[in-house]
């Protein structure tokens, strides 16, 4: 009989569970299939997840149980994708239902401003508070109280008909996905180091298709589903937060214990605010999430001001299903173009053109161009999402992605308000998407900078 190894260890150290035959790690494997591990004794770092290494000697029932289960490197995946849904599904709720908050609550546009601006400023606020929480407690518990965080809040902003409420609740909501943000870049570099651009492509697919299904199916689906209420939709789209919560609660408790996934006792969580790195990704997702926030903020009114307001829901959808195709493209691209100036250029180029045939459009035209706009745009958010992961040490991927996003969503947090004063000070409707051109040609500008950015 062939001995097994003294000490062996998996080289991604999410993985906790035992396989029967063998005793390796099982879950959250990176291996390219279920009978092939990836070992090293014990002292010597870990190989690459996705390379391949035979193992032999070990007992036949390895081979038959790793078979008859799903390729594990599924479970973080598919993590990834749900934690990626639940930092938008609740803060698109929100667009469809603009109208009826108007009427109900009697809010003027700048107040409108306001509330669509709030989620950017807590994401702003919350994201260094986020860095420190992941430092002290690991990746998955710190995740678990933005999830608990997200829901509550959510389904909490239906529960009295008061604007004030409305906000405070909104804050509360806000504050949860701030603290998830910054977890999903070291998460996909401690799971797929190798593969940082497939998985920041997964979960930023997660994420379009939670802000696609509230967008796309609260006014068809959901406000008929509870008599017109925008109080129970918020309380609907609050339910799947909370629902992934209980599957990451789950995961959590087989894996027996995450702290093997979180960074190291000493990492420190302040980012680095000298460092030229942070203010360039900041910057460029800064305006990435203004041409968002502020044409999902505004388009509904818009659409409403040009005589249209049937075309609400479609122009909503098109905006945010125009996403989905990008995202798609670049599960396969974006590795290759994370770092390349030239693509950074074009899709800031191609949103600015698309920008520009929208407000030039009537009728239908409004809702193609608003396709394209959310096209481009999301071309431009995997790309910068994948940075802080490419460029950053592993312990220092948290708090550069702390200190992208606390820029980031402050620009969006600003210019949120200023569309909304430039509409009422106007009295154009067009006025309020002066941002978003603004936005389109600093990413532009700073394209530049990407290849540098390691520096």
């Amino acid at each position: 009989m062939v001995a097994k190894p003294a000490a062996l260890w998996h080289s991604n150290a999410a993985a906790r569970v035992l396989c029967p035959g063998c005793r390796l790690t099982l879950l959250g494997c990176g291996c390219s299939s279920g009978v092939e591990h990836n070992l090293a004794k014990v002292g010597v770092e870990g190989s690459n997840p996705f390379a391949r290494s035979k193992i032999s000697g070990f007992p036949k029932v390895c081979r038959r149980f790793h078979e008859t289960i799903i390729n594990p490197r599924l479970i973080p995946l598919l993590l990834l994708w749900l934690a990626g849904a639940c930092l938008r599904i609740t803060v698109l709720a929100t667009p469809p239902v603009i109208p009826a908050l108007h009427a109900d609550l009697h809010l003027s546009e700048t107040q409108i401003g306001w509330l669509s601006s709030l989620p950017s400023m807590m994401f702003a606020i919350a994201a260094v508070p986020g860095s420190l929480l992941i430092a002290r407690v690991g990746l998955i518990p710190a995740l678990l109280v933005g999830l608990l965080l997200t829901a509550l809040g959510g389904a909490a902003r239906g529960a009295i008909p008061e604007a004030t409420f409305l906000f405070a609740s909104t804050v509360v909501m806000a504050a949860g996905i701030a603290i998830m943000q910054p977890i999903l870049p070291p998460l996909v570099r401690a799971w797929f180091p190798a593969r940082i651009g497939f998985a920041t492509a997964v979960y930023t697919t997660g994420l379009l298709v939670g802000e696609i299904l509230p967008a796309g199916l609260t006014i068809p689906l959901v406000l008929p589903l509870t008599d017109g209420s925008w109080r129970l939709s918020f309380v609907f789209w609050a339910i799947p937060v909370l629902l992934t919560a209980v599957v990451v609660g789950a995961y959590a408790k087989r894996a027996d214990g995450t702290k093997n996934v979180a960074p190291s006792a000493n990492t420190m969580w302040w980012p680095d605010w000298r460092r030229p790195l942070i203010w360039q990704l900041g910057l460029i997702l800064g305006s990435v999430n203004t041409i968002y926030f502020v044409s999902n903020a505004f388009l509904p009114d818009y659409v409403i001001a040009q005589g249209r307001p049937e075309l609400v829901g479609a122009a909503l959808t098109a905006l945010n299903v125009g996403q989905l195709p990008a995202a798609f493209l670049l599960l396969g691209l974006a590795g290759p173009l994370v770092t390349r100036p030239w693509a950074y250029a074009v899709t800031g180029l191609a949103s600015l053109a698309a920008l520009i045939g929208m407000v030039a459009s009537h009728g239908v035209g409004i809702v193609v161009f608003a396709g394209l706009l959310g096209f481009t745009n999301a071309l431009t958010l995997t790309l910068a999402l994948a940075l802080p992961s490419m460029l950053s040490a592993p312990d220092d991927v948290h708090r550069t992605s702390a200190g992208m996003f606390t820029i980031s969503y402050s620009c969006a947090m600003l210019l949120s308000i200023v569309g909304g004063w430039l509409w009422d000070v106007t009295a154009m409707p067009i006025a309020s998407f002066a941002p978003v051109a603004l936005c389109a040609v600093v990413i532009v500008v700073l394209a530049s900078t990407v290849k540098n950015a390691r520096q």
